[in-house]
């Protein structure tokens, strides 16, 4: 079923920083591959596939790409123009919104065996169902299979704000885990200043960026972001080519015969802005690094860009982490502690 072999790039942990004998090595995997647009359990099975070629290395962190589970269905235009959608066009985000997966929910704990399976943090890119609002989400999971964290991407880029909701300030947070702070910022939110800088001053040291941005800039900004936050940056990007689409899949604009949807690009990058895997392009694979934290704290000798090298007499940001409801129930609420009461 699967053909496509793993294709690894590896960094020493001397590349990594010229470790010193006794630090601290975080061995990294990123992961490289596609969805199966429109179909979640064989997505499901893929991740399980590439998870056991990941555990060969004996990872302490992997990520998966953006929409991982869920699929990103680039090409689609539902039937949209302005002020117009087609009949067609809502039955094809009906099934869109029916590959969409519940968190928590037995998909989600499919992914989490996933985590404990690796015995690693793990981080997945899932298009996420929430009532009957689709949002493009970060799952974080312990090794012992825990949901560490949900983030939400908080600006849908172009088009995909027809599909997914936005995120609020409630899920721009590092997160705990045992190798230490993991922060997820998922494609273009990796282009907003502010949210860079709420996770750096968060204390993120593993920067995930699950993207489906295949372009060179992408590694430009990649590199700009470890050398900025002084942190481990690694990208899972997605491949798609055309054993990952459906043969009813429609595309808008047509490709090239034998090019691919989405084209990878995965990279993982050192505190220094040095790539240490990667880019991997034109196929299914993963990347391997062993990371040594001790070159978190020399990259933050000469710049910590919310401590030491910031201003704040002159420069403040106020991040609002309330969760944004648009309906909270607070009589109910009420109610429910007079009840315990």
């Amino acid at each position: 079923m699967f053909e496509c072999g793993p294709v690894v790039a590896a960094a020493s942990a001397y590349a990594v920083g010229m470790a010193l004998e006794g630090s601290e090595l975080v061995r990294a995997v990123v992961v490289q591959a596609g969805s199966y647009l429109f179909d979640t359990t064989r997505t499901l099975s893929h991740l399980e596939f590439w998870a056991d070629q990941a555990v060969t290395y004996e990872p302490d962190l992997v990520v998966f790409p953006e929409a991982f589970v869920g699929g990103y269905p680039k090409g689609l235009d539902f039937g949209t123009r302005v002020g117009v959608r087609s009949a067609e066009g809502r039955r094809g985000f009906e099934r869109y919104f029916k590959s969409a997966i519940e968190v928590p929910g037995p998909e989600c704990e499919r992914i989490a065996e996933v985590a404990r399976r690796l015995r690693s943090t793990l981080v997945v890119g899932v298009v996420e169902r929430s009532g009957r609002t689709l949002y493009c989400s970060a799952l974080t999971f312990s090794p012992n299979g825990e949901l560490l964290a949900k983030h939400r991407k908080l600006m849908p880029t172009g088009t995909e704000r027809l599909l997914w909701g936005v995120g609020d300030g409630s899920t721009v947070l590092a997160t705990e885990t045992p190798i230490g702070r993991v922060g997820a910022a998922i494609c273009w939110e990796n282009y907003m200043p502010l949210l860079r800088t709420a996770l750096y001053a968060d204390g993120v040291e593993f920067w995930c960026a699950p993207t489906v941005d295949e372009r060179d800039i992408w590694q430009s900004t990649m590199r700009h972001i470890a050398v900025e936050g002084r942190c481990f940056v690694l990208s899972a990007n997605q491949f798609v080519g055309a054993e990952h689409l459906p043969a009813d899949y429609e595309l808008q604009v047509p490709l090239a015969e034998g090019a691919s949807l989405i084209g990878g690009g995965s990279v993982i990058v050192s505190p220094m802005g040095d790539v240490l895997a990667g880019p991997l392009r034109g196929r299914e694979g993963l990347l391997f690094a062993e990371l040594d934290r001790a070159a978190l704290a020399r990259g933050s000798f000469d710049l910590d860009a919310v401590g030491h090298y910031s201003r704040p007499d002159v420069f403040t940001l106020v991040v609002d982490r309330r969760v944004r409801a648009g309906v909270i129930n607070k009589l109910f609420e009420e109610r429910s502690k007079e009840t315990d009461v």
